[in-house]
């Protein structure tokens, strides 16, 4: 019979899973209590980076529909809840993860498809949201700038092409 507070604990978990964008988990052995505390605020306010255990972990992504690997679930386990943006939250730990090489990436999670420490690490060499939809909304006002060129220019060369055949008339009524 499973106790009360290992029940709340999963149940927390498999909450803190289904309201997630995105679930990176790491080991964190040999980092100080100092270091996880600048951790957690590297990441932001968009995610939560709580120590948990990988039994109960692993129950709760199961619960939320979710399949790991076990092999991620080996030595000591904590787990970053994203909420926002998920390449910024994974910038954030593969910066730290550079200043810090006892924060080691294990896997995670993304919109429900498990990730693997290198898709994590991609996913931080992109570029953030914010940027992205600046540069399509940029591209997009270059396209519609193309064409209000265009449909400008059609009128302007119909009224030159009828100017000239207009002086060429002329030119030739004068002649005769």
């Amino acid at each position: 019979m499973a106790r009360p507070d290992k029940s709340a604990a999963v149940a927390e978990l498999t909450d803190k899973f289904r309201s997630s964008n995105a679930a990176v988990l790491t080991e964190y052995r040999g980092l100080t209590v100092a270091q996880l505390k600048t951790l957690r605020r590297s990441l932001g306010e968009n995610a939560q980076y709580a120590v948990v255990k990988n039994t109960l972990t692993k129950i709760a992504a199961g619960e939320a529909g979710i399949t790991l690997e076990d092999q991620l679930f080996a030595g000591p386990t904590a787990v970053a809840f994203i909420t926002g943006d998920p390449v910024a939250s994974a910038k954030g730990l593969r910066d730290f993860a550079k200043d810090n090489p006892n924060l080691i990436i294990k896997g995670g999670v993304l919109d429900g498809k498990a990730l693997s420490a290198d898709e994590i690490k991609k996913l931080a060499d992109l570029e953030s949201r914010e940027v992205l939809l600046s540069k399509l909304a940029g591209a997009m006002k270059g396209k519609q700038s193309q064409a209000a060129s265009l449909f400008q220019a059609l009128p302007t060369k119909l009224v030159r092409t009828a100017d000239a055949l207009r002086a060429k008339l002329a030119e030739q009524g004068g002649a005769e």
